[in-house]
Formats: structure tokens, C-alpha cells, sequence
């Protein structure tokens, strides 16, 4: 039976044979010059020792002395000879031999691949995802056509095969018994990708992640089961969170008319908020506000009971009357909800985030290194004359929609001591780095990670497991299980993290509650909080939910 030879092989064995030829010839030509030219006659071990010592540029001992300048050009071009063959053919011959005997410890076919899920090319799109399969315990191989990335992998822990589909379609030999499959490269190299899983007779779902929407259509064509574009679900997020109009702030608030707000601020570290609990601000009690939850490092947490501390650079959301909310207001730093939105970064993801803040009729100022189209200024974003031009202070909120992530954490630490009262959102492009983004200053930070990972997760492990936002939700309910209660001092309430914040008694919407007012069973509760705390306050008492 033959083993073919690999090419690195080959070349070794090349240089194998012709190495001992060439020291041959070139101590014969030696022995042969110094007789006839120099006329001091060599032996050949002595001319043998001497090409050995020439080619490994080692040196000579006594026998370097030439007076004939055709010996002595002689000497010069082996010379040469030796440098070429340490510093070319070395790293062209040696090194790619070792690297493929290195190179033998990668898988270089699938596995079985029942009950396991087939990605193709590793990147940041899909890494929050791996994590998650990992927890769970689902089992899954990557394909990938780097090497280099390939043995990355292999040394976290990663099942990964490695394979240039282009060279060896057989690498994929075995994935029809794939649960499912996930095209994970460019665009082209996914369209290949597809055709070629097909053809072996995959019938599950096949899903690809493409940079341009374009390509939707022909990957349907082709055979993936669904085409999804993060980078444009990405911009999506992060001009929801930029823009009211596109996500506003609270469900459900006509309920309750003019009378009723609902504000956020920012609480500033010096301010008499900062560090302490609701049991000693009793902000409902004294000023009749509601304080519903609060924003911190991009996580929306439901205030439950009096020992919910509220926290330094925290963003609050508060509801009640719009005097009550102005007192409060006083005691920290009202977030801005009007004037322009600036954008840093007018790449794929920064041109669809100013796409839809423009469609929903939001007036918007780009920045970016590079003029271009739709650019209005032309700077860095680290530069403090560029947010002066931008007239950032005045924003409602700034969106860094930068490509690097080292960039973005020095971006984010500029803006945020530049225009601390501005709300901050901020596009991360490796989903480990978002810790780092939210201690520079972030309110909210999302990367592509996040957003393919709620988008595969719901496919693959058939639950939303990441969640890029939390709702805020007023409904309107009967008090039932809730009679003889006082609306705010009633501890199994508190703890669903849901607020009452008005009572309709008699057609009178009433919204502050002395020590001794009591729910009666005919009156009609107005409730706010997070869509899960409204979900745990069902579960507690079991409302009649009306419109």
C-alpha cells in the first residue's frame, strides 16, 4: 500500500539527498582549484572539511589563505551558497516539515456527528454562543480552514477539525448525521460551504450568518434553511438604545394620561442618592416617587424592598407625578432626551445604526477618521476639539460604533469624563471585552457576539439564553388579592420588584398613599416594572390584567 508523500516531505527529502551531492562536488571543485591554481595540493578530507565549514558558515581554522582571484571568487560564491541555504531553505524546507508533523495532531476528518452541531470558521459572532453550548453541555465541532486558528482552538478545549474545503471536500464526509449546522465564514466561502453539505446528503437545518443582506436571497437558493445578518441586528440594538422613538422607554404609559411620568437619572457619585438604601431615602414615602429599577454595567435590576441599595453612576428609573420627579431630579442628574444623536464610526454597523435613528425621524451628527458620504465631521473621536465640533454636551445620547475594541475603551473613558450626563452606548466587537467597555463608562455595551447568540441560540437550543434589553411595562389591573394592603408598604409586593404606582377608586386616579391608606377590592391598580417582575406579581396574586 503507498502513502503519498506530503510536499513539506518531499522538500526535505530533497535537501536530504542533494545536501551530502553538493558537499561532494564542492570539496572535489576545492581540491581541484587548490592544486592546480593555488598550487598547494589538498586532500579531500581536508577539501571536505573545508565545504562543511564554508556552507555552515562556521568559520575556517589555518586553510584560509587564497592569492588566485579565481579561487578567491570561488570561496565568495559558496560562500553565498552556505547563506543561502541557512536563511531561505531552511524556513522554506525545515520548518514547514515540522509544522505538518506538528500539524498531524489535528483532526483531519468529522468525527461522528450525531447529536452534535457543525460550525463552520470560528470568529467573534459566534464565541458567546460556544460558551453557552459549553455550560449546557451540547455537544459541537468547528471546521476551520486556518491553521493557526485551528490549533488555538484545539488548545481551549474546542473539538475542531481542521481542512481547506476548497483542496479536500471528504473533510466533510459524515455530516449528515449532524443535529445542525452553521456556515460561519465569508460570504462566498459560506455559499460553497452550503452546496458542499448538501451534496452530502445533510438534510437538517443549515443556518449561515452573512456580512450583506444581498446574499440572503441566493443562500436560501442554494440550501441554508435561514440567513441572518448580526452586524445589522447589531446597529438595530444599538440605535434602540440610543433612540426613544425606536424603543421607547415604557409600554403601556397612556394608561395613565398627563398625570402620571416616568424620568431617568444618572446618580452622580457626590450625589445624596449614591450608596444608599430605599429604606433610608424612602423616596415614595417623602417625595412620592416610585423608583422602579435601575441600569448598571448594561443590566436593568428591579428595586426589591427597602435594602435595594442604589448605585454611584447607576442609571435610575423613576416614576410618579411630574413635581415629585422634578424633586428628585434635583438630587441627581436628569438624563437628556433631546437634541442631536452622535455616532463615532461609519463603518457597515455605524451606517445602519444612522439609517434607522434617520428613519424614525432622529437628527444625527457622524463622525469618523475618514471623509465619506454621510460623514459630518472629519476626527478622532479620542480628540476633545472633535467633541467640542459635535457639540457633544448638547447630545441626547453618543453611539460608538468603532471596529476595535482598545480604540472603544479609550473612546468610552473620553466621552464619559467629556459629557458624563449623556448617555453612552457603545458597539463591542469581541463580547469579552464588555466588561472592560462598561468600566470605562459604558451604559450600554453590545457586540455581535451577543446579538448571533440570541439569534443562533433560539434556533439551536430552542431558548432565548442572551438578552440584549429589558422592557419596561405599565398594566392596568384589578386589586383583588390586593384589598385591605397599602399600595407601597406591603413586603411580598415588593419583592416581585413591581411598583404601584397609581389607583383608580371611583373614576379619581389617585397617586399618593397616606400611612393608612388600604387597597379596596373594586379599585383598579396601575403597575409598573420590568416585563419579569409584572410576570412574578401575576404569579403572586393572580390579577385580572384589564386594557
Amino acid at each position: 500500500m503507498q502513502f503519498p508523500l506530503k510536499r513539506s516531505s518531499k522538500r526535505l527529502l530533497v535537501i536530504i539527498v542533494l545536501l551530502p551531492c553538493s558537499m561532494l562536488l564542492l570539496a572535489t571543485l576545492y581540491m581541484l582549484g587548490m592544486d592546480h591554481l593555488e598550487g598547494t595540493p589538498r586532500t579531500f578530507l581536508r577539501s571536505l572539511l573545508w565545504a562543511s565549514e564554508t556552507i555552515t558558515t562556521t568559520g575556517y581554522g589555518g586553510d584560509a589563505n587564497w592569492k588566485h582571484p579565481v579561487m578567491a571568487l570561488y570561496v565568495v560564491a559558496v560562500q553565498f551558497i552556505g547563506q543561502f541555504l541557512i536563511f531561505l531553505a531552511f524556513p522554506m524546507v525545515i520548518l514547514p516539515y515540522f509544522e505538518e508533523q506538528f500539524e498531524v495532531r489535528l483532526q483531519h476528518k468529522l468525527p461522528p456527528m450525531s447529536g452534535k452541531v457543525l460550525f463552520y470558521r470560528y470568529a467573534p459572532t459566534i464565541e458567546s454562543l460556544l460558551d453557552e453550548f459549553k455550560n449546557k453541555g451540547t455537544p459541537f465541532v468547528i471546521l476551520e480552514e486556518d491553521m493557526e486558528m485551528a490549533r488555538n482552538l484545539r488548545d481551549r478545549g474546542y473539538n475542531v477539525v481542521f481542512g481547506k474545503m476548497a483542496d479536500d471536500p471528504q473533510v466533510l464526509a459524515g455530516v449528515v448525521d449532524a443535529t445542525a449546522v452553521v456556515a460561519n465564514g465569508d460570504d462566498h466561502a459560506n455559499a460553497t460551504f452550503t452546496m458542499v453539505v448538501r451534496e452530502f446528503g445533510y438534510a437538517g437545518p443549515l443556518y449561515s450568518l452573512t456580512d450583506d443582506p444581498v446574499y440572503r436571497y441566493p443562500m436560501l437558493q442554494i440550501g441554508a434553511t435561514d440567513v441572518f445578518t448580526p452586524a445589522h441586528v447589531l446597529g438595530a440594538a444599538l440605535a434602540s438604545q440610543a433612540s426613544t422613538r425606536i424603543s421607547p422607554p415604557a409600554e403601556g404609559m397612556h394608561l395613565l394620561g398627563t398625570k402620571i411620568g416616568m424620568a431617568e437619572f444618572r446618580v452622580r457619585a457626590e450625589s445624596p442618592l449614591a450608596g444608599k438604601k430605599l429604606g433610608e431615602l424612602r423616596l415614595r414615602e417623602r417625595h412620592g416617587v416610585s423608583l422602579i429599577g435601575q441600569w448598571l454595567g448594561g443590566v436593568f435590576t428591579t428595586t426589591k424592598g427597602p435594602d435595594t441599595v442604589v448605585s454611584a453612576g447607576a442609571i435610575l428609573v423613576a416614576v410618579g407625578t411630574h413635581a415629585n420627579l422634578e424633586v428628585v431630579e434635583r438630587m441627581a442628574m436628569p438624563i437628556r432626551r433631546a437634541g442631536p444623536i452622535v455616532l463615532a464610526g461609519h463603518g457597515a454597523v455605524g451606517q445602519k445604526v444612522v439609517e434607522l435613528l434617520r428613519d424614525a425621524g432622529e437628527t444625527c451628527v457622524v463622525i469618523d477618521s475618514v471623509a465619506a458620504p454621510g460623514v459630518d465631521l472629519v476626527g478622532s473621536v479620542l480628540e476633545r476639539a472633535t467633541l467640542e465640533r459635535a457639540k457633544l454636551r448638547e447630545a441626547s445620547a453618543v453611539v460608538l460604533a468603532l471596529s476595535d475594541d482598545s480604540e472603544s475603551v479609550f473612546a468610552t473613558a473620553v466621552v464619559r469624563d467629556y459629557a458624563p450626563q449623556v448617555p453612552l452606548v457603545v458597539r463591542v466587537q469581541r463580547t469579552r471585552n464588555t466588561a472592560r467597555i462598561y468600566r470605562a463608562g459604558a451604559d450600554f455595551a453590545i457586540s455581535v457576539g451577543q446579538v448571533a447568540g440570541q439569534i443562533l441560540a433560539f434556533q439551536l437550543l430552542a431558548e432565548q439564553v442572551l438578552q440584549v434589553e429589558n422592557r419596561i411595562k405599565f398594566i392596568r389591573c384589578d386589586a383583588e388579592t390586593m384589598a385591605g394592603k397599602h399600595p407601597w408598604l406591603n413586603e411580598e409586593l415588593e419583592q416581585t420588584g413591581a411598583k404601584i404606582v397609581a389607583l383608580e377608586r371611583g373614576g379619581e386616579v389617585i397617586v399618593e398613599f397616606g400611612e393608612n391608606f388600604l387597597v379596596q377590592a373594586d379599585d383598579s391598580l396601575y403597575l409598573c416594572g420590568s416585563v419579569s417582575a409584572l410576570e412574578r406579581y401575576r404569579k403572586a396574586f393572580r390579577p385580572s390584567v384589564s386594557a
